[in-house]
């Protein structure tokens, strides 16, 4: 029986753009929280909010009944579990150990293991919604691992999303989260194209904007990120670099799969053109950029 109650303490390790916001309706819900970043400057705000500073990944294990990680390539994820100084070497038994990074799902299986080896529970847990979402707390969360594990620490996750679903076993989580990244590629392509052809048209693109989005093609992209774009705004929600490496991920599991996917094989080009034009820490929206110098064009 797994028991996580509102007074659980809980490790939270990794405070970037997504991070920080997530951990603080931790905070604002009553929970103890201890928090622990590479960059300690970036935990500030939460330390402001009552978190308790720890000194690496494995001291928030050893202070805590469930530890989330949000951290950002698979070997930031490697090292944060498995290094000299990582959650593993201070999970116990019990402890719920829960990694909300987009990461491989071979990756999510081999910590789930790691894990139930130690007497611990893993579950991996990417979600979707970008730096609104996590802001807003209306992420989606996609859940893999066991479902009594996921049943128990649904309320927590609740508290950063209201669609909290449970996609099946260990790597469950992160290949629904492929999915969902393959659609963003190929909807963002659509997004930025269609803006280039209504300027060239002659459009005013807002007029243009305000009727496509009550159509069929409405979706999350033209509300929240085709704004942005006609602003100049290419601040990230989600980075860039982040991004190429979740569609790599996916071409490469897909390979794996013998699956052919030449549309998101086509948008992972187009947007390591964007990270060679040095807007890698830009968000995803500058795939405009790469599109612009295509045609010789900028809105």
């Amino acid at each position: 029986m797994i028991a996580i109650t509102p007074k659980t303490r809980i490790g939270w390790i990794g405070t970037g753009v997504m991070g920080a916001s997530m951990c603080g309706h931790l905070l604002r819900k009553g929970y103890s929280v201890v928090v622990f970043n590479r960059t300690r400057a970036k935990a500030k705000s939460l330390i402001g909010l009552g978190a308790l500073w720890v000194d690496s990944p494995a001291a928030a294990a050893q202070q805590a009944g469930v530890v989330l990680t949000m951290v950002g390539f698979p070997e930031d994820v490697r090292e944060v579990y498995f290094g000299k100084e990582g959650v593993l070497a201070g999970a116990k038994p019990g402890t719920v150990l829960v990694d909300m990074t987009t990461t491989r799902p071979s990756l999510a299986r081999e910590i789930y293991a790691a894990a139930a080896a130690r007497g611990a529970h893993a579950l991996d847990a990417p979600v979707s919604g970008g730096d609104v979402g996590a802001r807003e707390a209306k992420l989606s969360i996609m859940v893999g691992g066991d479902r009594e594990v996921f049943e128990a620490l649904r309320p927590v996750l609740g508290i950063m999303g209201p669609n909290v679903v449970f996609q099946g076993p260990p790597g469950a989580g992160q290949n629904a989260k492929m999915c969902n990244q393959i659609v963003i590629a190929g909807t963002m392509i659509g997004v930025c194209e269609s803006l280039l052809y209504g300027y060239r048209a002659g459009l005013d693109l807002e007029t243009m904007l305000s009727s496509i989005r009550g159509g069929a093609a409405a979706c999350w992209t033209l509300d929240r990120l085709a704004p942005r774009i006609l602003k100049r705004d290419f601040e990230p929600g989600f980075f860039v670099e982040h991004f190429v490496k979740d569609m790599r991920i996916a071409l490469e599991e897909a390979q794996q799969m013998g699956v052919s996917l030449p549309g998101l094989a086509l948008v992972h080009q187009l947007y390591t053109a964007v990270i060679a034009q040095g807007y890698g820490k830009k968000g995803t929206h500058a795939l405009m950029r790469a599109l612009e110098g295509l045609s010789n064009v900028s809105l």
